[in-house]
């Protein structure tokens, strides 16, 4: 993985020298900060007594050094270099108590903790330093410990849902739950793959992610920590708390808890063999058909997902027994912008977003020519994102009916394309139409009857050519007469009577479409 955890000790929250000096102990001591003011946000890791002039040697980074300075009283030079040792030293800051030794700030010392943009405070008051390191040292210990219990809890919720099979997005809202912020997980690209959250939040971040992803390449700030994925040295996303409050280390820690898991979760496969990628545009698609969420609400996420929607023709496809991969790779093969997603019952979901001057019908054409064995059903185009919904259920539909086995089909199958047969499928569900289907029917429904069905369907899909029906079921023209002599006689009609064939064809369809 290329997750790789650093020590809690190093990652764990700490406090500033400005929390330090809010503390009600360093209060009492009217503390007064006269260098290095534009740096108090720096991390105190520990507070360090000592009056050695060479303190400098005994540190090791991130101190706060207190002092009387007893021993540098009178000479400029110790002053100076004192100050110098700790900044080498990288101290946090610098505490100084003003007394016998130093009655007033020392100017030598004021200069130099200037120059080196170190922290330099003096405290009016006498103050029992042993106080002030026992406030902070017992603070430190507590958020050093609240860091590993924080860290344990969520690596334990974690690793049970990758232990569970959980699928992505319940890892996410997990996370989101312990942040208390959205988080968003990208490809290298800044494209989402993923977001997880109080949905409401998560559109907030999506309407403005074009911005969001161009700072994401720059330092965290403004609650904005992010944490790489990848495994075996490459680098395939991050994810990204968006809008964290906490401490900037917690939420540094809780990222790479998140990414670590991510990690794990991705190699083990999840429950679903689809890249994070193919689940985007599902959970896109899937909502552009259904319609339960409304089209404005998901425009956030497919701008953030790579569709272009500014000014664009949208065009609705579904694919049957399509290949999705296949189909994303015909399209960055013909530069089509679009995004593809598998959908149920074999049938594959296309958005193609073109621009407003490109040929959707010719591009469309292009598309489906590329394509083998497989029926392309289409919407009409769409200028108006709040359409696009409505499109992708028209082409579901016009699918839908392909499916039910249309004959001569042209290489896309718009609606005026599948006449009678959608009609009866958008009606297949209607109790009058099904008891309609069953006693027109009926005799045909049971037992041996089923052969005949098969012949009765050919029969009427070619429009009765009794020569092209015999020619499919690979039988005689009297051989097939006989047959369609049975048919008429069990189900009660003469099927060279125009309305009544039509009735038979019409229950036909709706059985058809019932089943399927």
């Amino acid at each position: 993985m290329s997750t790789t955890l650093e020590p809690l000790e190093s990652l764990a929250p700490t406090l500033s020298v400005r929390q330090v000096l809010m503390l009600e102990r360093v209060l009492a001591g009217e503390p007064e900060v006269v260098a290095g003011a534009s740096q108090l946000d720096r991390a105190v890791r520990w507070v360090h007594v000592a009056e050695a002039a060479d303190v400098g040697v005994m540190l090791s980074g991130g101190e706060m050094v207190l002092t009387t300075g007893v021993l540098l009283a009178g000479d400029d030079d110790k002053q100076a270099e004192y100050i110098r040792s700790l900044h080498r030293a990288e101290a946090a800051a610098v505490v100084l108590g003003l007394g016998r030794a130093f009655p007033a700030p020392p100017d030598v010392m004021r200069r130099a903790a200037e120059r080196c943009g170190l922290p330099m405070v003096v405290l009016h008051r006498p103050f029992p330093f042993a106080e002030l390191t026992e406030e902070v040292q017992a603070r430190l210990v507590r958020r050093k410990f609240a860091a590993v219990s924080m860290s344990e809890a969520v690596r334990t919720a974690l690793t049970g849902l990758i232990t569970a099979g959980a699928p992505l997005q319940r890892m996410l809202d997990e996370i989101a739950h312990h942040s208390g912020c959205p988080v968003v997980v990208t490809n290298l690209a800044h494209r989402v793959l993923a977001t997880g959250g109080e949905r409401s939040a998560v559109d907030d971040v999506l309407r403005d992610w074009e911005r969001i992803a161009r700072q994401a390449g720059g330092s965290e700030g403004d609650g904005w920590i992010r944490a790489e994925l990848g495994g075996r040295g490459e680098r395939w996303g991050q994810i990204m708390l968006c809008g964290y409050r906490g401490d900037t280390a917690t939420g540094r820690l809780l990222a790479d808890r998140a990414a670590e898991a991510l990690v794990l979760h991705r190699m083990l496969g999840g429950t679903s063999a689809h890249t994070w990628e193919e689940q985007s545009a599902q959970s896109l698609l899937t909502d552009l058909v259904s319609g339960v969420v409304p089209a404005r609400q998901l425009l956030p996420r497919a701008r953030a997902a790579g569709l272009p929607v500014n000014r664009r023709t949208f065009v609705p496809l579904v694919v049957r027994d399509g290949d999705p991969a296949e189909l994303d790779r015909v399209l960055r093969l013909l530069g089509l912008p679009g995004i593809v997603a598998e959908l149920a019952d074999g049938a594959t979901a296309v958005l193609l977003s073109l621009a407003r001057d490109q040929d959707a019908t010719v591009l469309t054409a292009n598309f489906a020519a590329r394509l083998s064995r497989t029926v392309v059903a289409a919407a009409d185009p769409r200028t108006a994102w709040d359409d696009v919904p409505a499109g992708m259920r028209e082409a579901r539909h016009v699918a839908d009916a392909v499916a039910s086995g249309v004959l001569d089909l042209p290489p896309v199958v718009r609606l005026k394309d599948v006449h009678l047969r959608g009609l009866i499928r958008l009606l297949r569900d209607d109790p009058h139409v099904q008891s309609f289907a069953e006693r027109e029917l009926d005799g045909l429904l049971c037992g041996a009857g089923e052969d005949l069905l098969a012949v009765l369907r050919t029969y009427l899909a070619t429009g009765r050519n009794k020569s092209r029906t015999a020619q499919l079921h690979h039988v005689s023209r009297p051989a097939l007469y006989r047959r369609l002599e049975a048919i008429q006689g069990r189900l009660g009609v003469d099927l060279d009577d125009f309305e009544q064939a039509a009735s038979v064809h019409i229950a036909l369809l709706a059985h058809d479409a019932q089943q399927s």
